[in-house]
């Protein structure tokens, strides 16, 4: 099995950055792709970015220019950096991870920001 950990949501203030840190334990030598969605109150979950384990990365084009995606497979960690924030951007952000078979979300970190 593969559990996946979110960390580094918070409160900031419009126009600030935040790294999201998602890590994965487990069973991990079977996953691929690892990404990032999120949901706003009263919205669907989108997609905001995924990179595969060969490093292809594949943002969102509502999120390009502001978003980051990288992974560390030794740590089995994939990070989001987000930049130029917006009250708009407040959600929470799942970390995702695909593998096979193998589809897991992680329990999200929310991000709120305020103007």
């Amino acid at each position: 099995q593969v559990r996946l950990v979110e960390s580094g949501g918070g409160l900031v203030q419009a126009g600030e950055s935040l790294r999201l840190t998602c890590e994965a334990s487990g069973t991990t030598s079977r996953l691929n792709a690892m990404g990032w969605f999120r949901q706003a109150p009263g919205k669907e979950r989108e997609r905001v970015a995924h990179m595969s384990a060969g490093g292809t990365r594949n943002i969102a084009d509502s999120f390009k220019g502001r978003v980051a995606i990288s992974r560390d497979d030794n740590k089995n960690i994939v990070y989001l950096q987000m930049n130029s924030l917006k009250p708009e951007d407040t959600a929470v952000y799942y970390c995702n991870a695909k593998g096979g078979s193998i589809a897991v979300w992680g329990q999200g970190t929310k991000v709120t920001v305020s103007s």
